[in-house]
């Protein structure tokens, strides 16, 4: 491993990276669950993490980095301790949620894919969440925020400044 990748990550992180991978060793649909778990001991899965779990599980660093950047789940870049998540499926979409995205733009001095300068907040839009009769909605973690305004986000960004 270079150095940088030693003063961001522990070699405990590693060695439980390695644990993973071990248990997947040569079991076909391996890749996502050691991902998966990938993900959870680092945060996300920057490049020298791709590497390991390709050469661990012996598949092309092609495949992993399709599957990393195929599904919104994982991701590249470290992420805020709350993530939100903005559907713009057509009915939120037609409801204002291009003006909810604009307002927590504002409200979190970020753009979409950015995490705050603290480290509270992601922000990201998704497909459509499967909650139309409550459009525009956004996530945030499990939670689900439904018929929204702009004016309303400031209230629901405070319930998790507070919990802090």
């Amino acid at each position: 491993m270079t150095e940088a990748c030693c003063q961001r990550f522990s070699e405990e992180q590693f060695r439980d990276l390695d644990e993973v991978i071990a248990q997947y060793q040569g079991k076909p649909g391996g890749l996502i669950p050691v991902l998966h778990k990938a993900q959870l001991i680092f945060g996300y899965l920057p490049q020298e993490v791709q590497i390991r779990v390709a050469e661990g599980l012996k598949v092309p660093l092609s495949e992993v980095y399709g599957v990393v950047t195929f599904y919104s789940f994982f991701s590249q870049q470290p992420r805020g301790r709350h993530t939100i998540g903005v559907c713009l499926g057509t009915a939120c979409y037609v409801k204002g949620a291009a003006e909810i995205v604009e307002a927590l733009e504002e409200q979190l001095k970020v753009k979409v894919g950015e995490t705050t300068a603290n480290g509270d907040f992601t922000l990201m839009v998704t497909r459509c969440l499967g909650a139309c009769g409550l459009a525009p909605v956004l996530t945030i973690g499990e939670n689900v925020y439904g018929r929204l305004t702009p004016d309303k986000i400031p209230e629901v960004i405070k319930q998790y400044q507070e919990t802090e």
